[in-house]
């Protein structure tokens, strides 16, 4: 590492150490990514995904835009008190450099940002780029450190390399639509789940390669899929069509191959969930939720093939029982016998549920229309809280950073002036 770079890493973890809690004797408890810099081209979900989860265990993430306009997620939608609802979810605790990419002295702004880099994260169209000097073999031989994380639908190389892929179509491409909703209509999943797979996959990768670095010295590069973080997530349904077998049916809220395993009516009209996995939990079912003990001797459902083959008749018996009992009352019959069951909730449930404020999981995050909650991520080291900084307006950072790389105040106002932020 040259000087000049640990000069400046050094300054970043001072920066980013106010305010963190101290530990024994008083010292400051680091987090793990302090001193590590990703450089994101990102926008939409998958690239901010993965890099906000770096950012909250500390790393710093210097998130380019496009001047004025930003990331194009900025305008989805305005719920959260004017901003979009993508975008605070996977955007905060990011520092934003407003930079028009093809103006002639971005390309100085770059090289000056990428010597003081460890990860550079993109998911821009195919092929963008490569084409902006910014694939790995480009900059390998330059900052043989830098590790290069690309984000796309289907990889960068193959017959489908330049595809363009959106959430949607990799849910479709990947099977998951084909086994996904009733058996009259498909269904996608309610949320960008491809995106999410391969932002986490990137997360993943990306800390191996932190690790993997450490050992060797030098960076590498990891090409993550969409098609294949959904193709992976799809391994028991290809594996269940094995060899030409039938996919699993759609089976809408239910599960395709168990039983019983889905949503009964109750008294109330509200949906209970069971999830019955193994013989001895139909045996407690049967005894001391249906009180039917006859059920287990019934050769039409000795065993989950032959309960799944006569899922009309058992369910027929199953509602019979529920639609005597209301939700609450079946909840509380269904935690004591140990079966496994849900409530049907809603956004609301889910802002206000109980088990989420008792493990603490509610922070606050800061953004241009003032505080909004925020769930803390999932995990996290004993005692060490995550860097749950604010959501940044376009360009918020533009002139702090530049500041840092060496441009004096005069050069940064010709740069706005000329465009090029």
């Amino acid at each position: 590492m040259s000087d000049q770079k640990h000069q400046y890493q050094v300054v970043m973890r001072y920066r980013y150490a106010k305010g963190r809690p101290a530990g024994f004797f008083g010292e400051r408890i680091m987090q793990p990514l302090e001193g590590i810099t990703i450089l994101a081209f990102e926008h939409a979900i998958a690239a901010p995904f993965a890099s906000r989860q770096l950012a909250e265990l500390g790393a710093r993430v210097i998130k380019v835009e496009r001047p004025e306009i930003g990331d194009f997620a900025r305008g989805y939608d305005t719920r959260v008190d004017g901003l979009a609802s993508h975008f605070v979810w996977t955007n905060r605790s990011k520092e934003s450099l407003a930079l028009n990419i093809k103006h002639p002295e971005a390309d100085n702004i770059l090289h000056r940002l990428l010597e003081k880099s460890d990860v550079l994260l993109q998911n821009l169209a195919p092929g963008a780029a490569a084409r902006l000097g910014l694939s790995f073999e480009s900059l390998h031989a330059q900052y043989p450190q830098l590790i290069v994380c690309d984000i796309s639908g289907y990889g960068n190389d193959g017959p489908d390399k330049m595809r363009k892929a959106y959430d949607l179509l990799i849910q479709s491409e990947s099977g998951f639509l084909s086994i996904t909703g009733t058996e009259g209509e498909t269904a996608k999943a309610g949320i960008s789940i491809a995106d999410i797979a391969a932002g986490m996959y990137a997360y993943t990768n990306i800390l191996t390669a932190i690790i993997q670095r450490g050992k060797t010295g030098r960076g590498s590069h990891i090409d993550i899929s969409m098609l294949e973080a959904m193709a992976e997530w799809m391994s028991y349904p290809m594996y269940y069509a094995y060899q030409g077998a039938p996919p699993p049916p759609r089976a809408g809220s239910s599960h395709a191959t168990i039983f019983p395993y889905g949503a009964f009516p109750a008294r109330d009209s509200k949906s209970v969930f069971i999830g019955l996995q193994n013989e001895r939990e139909w045996a407690v079912f049967c005894e001391e939720i249906l009180s039917r003990k006859d059920l287990l001797e019934d050769s039409r459902f000795k065993g989950n093939s032959l309960r799944l083959e006569h899922k009309d008749d058992l369910t027929e018996i199953i509602v019979e029982v529920f639609s005597g009992i209301d939700s609450d009352d079946l909840i509380n019959m269904l935690d004591e016998a140990g079966i496994a069951n849900a409530r049907m909730n809603d956004m609301a449930g889910l802002w206000e549920h109980a088990q989420l404020k008792a493990r603490d999981r509610w922070r606050e995050v800061s953004t241009s229309a003032g505080l909004i909650p925020a769930l803390r991520p999932p995990g996290g080291l004993d005692g060490m809280e995550p860097d749950m900084g604010a959501v940044p307006d376009v360009g918020e950072h533009s002139q702090t950073i530049l500041l840092e790389l060496g441009y004096s105040a005069s050069e940064i106002d010709a740069l706005a002036e000329a465009g090029a932020i």
